[in-house]
């Protein structure tokens, strides 16, 4: 991979970490929001969880593909070629 690909990709996954950071900023606070306006309304049932659990998972998917997920590589492709299409 020459220097130029190598910048790119460097770039993107910068981008991808900026965006997991702001997206993670945005449910903290939504959901605080939610959690003042239940204890506000009276508390009783717990419906912020629905909000904090779903969108939770969609965080923790989010995180796996930024800080985990290995990129696709020139030997990966090969190796998906040469099984056969």
């Amino acid at each position: 991979m020459d220097d130029q690909h190598r910048r790119e990709a460097a770039l993107r996954r910068l981008k991808e970490k900026r965006d997991f950071r702001t997206h993670v900023a945005v449910y903290l606070i939504v959901n605080a929001m939610l959690v003042i306006t239940w204890a506000i309304s009276g508390s009783g049932y717990f419906w912020p969880i629905w909000v904090i659990v779903g969108w939770g998972v969609g965080i923790a998917i989010n995180a796996w593909k930024v800080y985990f997920e290995r990129p696709i590589t020139e030997a990966d492709i090969q190796r998906e070629i040469d099984r056969g299409l």
